[in-house]
């Protein structure tokens, strides 16, 4: 029982929004390719909550570069593996709509990439890329959506999870030494 409480605890903490993890209480855990997936909506999540209590120039761009990679890591490793190999157990207008919401993303990232903090619309720029990324993860996530379908679908996801985690190395090896 305590070990529990302080795990429910640790969990709470490192999350704003106890939403997401009720989830997890269900009577079965999903499958590794939606668990590394929901895990990294919740640590862009975060650094989005925590980019708008930032000042300083230096470290908006610092958290930002962050948000940004792991933006463009995320959307290619499900662009690439997930949902392609989905198509059939989700719903095509479904599929459709996360492509456009990540090219959507795409372009916003590029415009405040190549802006300065200084710049006047760069924090509003970051803010609405937040609320876009918001919008299209709950899509994801929600009861019926795409994580939900392809849960129900005939595909491997604990399979795919390990591919998706070791291309998500790659990317972030990848992208992660490119300059912005």
């Amino acid at each position: 029982m305590a070990a529990s409480a302080k795990t429910a605890t640790k969990a709470a903490t490192k999350t704003k929004s106890a939403k997401p993890r009720r989830t997890r209480r269900t009577s079965r855990r999903d499958p590794l390719a939606i668990t590394l997936l929901k895990k990294d909506h919740r640590e862009v999540e975060d650094w989005f909550d925590e980019y708008e209590q930032l000042e300083s120039d230096a470290e908006k761009l610092a958290l930002f570069n962050k948000i940004a990679l792991a933006l463009k890591v995320n959307t290619q490793i499900e662009e690439e593996i997930l949902y392609p190999e989905s198509r059939g157990e989700v719903e095509d207008d479904m599929l459709d709509e996360a492509y456009v919401e990540h090219d959507g993303a795409k372009k916003l990232i590029a415009e405040i990439e190549a802006m300065k903090p200084s710049e006047e619309y760069y924090d509003a720029k970051v803010k609405v890329l937040g609320e876009y990324i918001k919008h299209h993860v709950k899509e994801e996530e929600q009861p019926g959506g795409i994580f939900a379908q392809a849960k129900k679908g005939d595909e491997e996801l604990e399979t795919m999870g390990e591919r998706m985690a070791a291309r998500k190395e790659e990317l972030m090896a990848e992208f992660g030494s490119k300059p912005n």
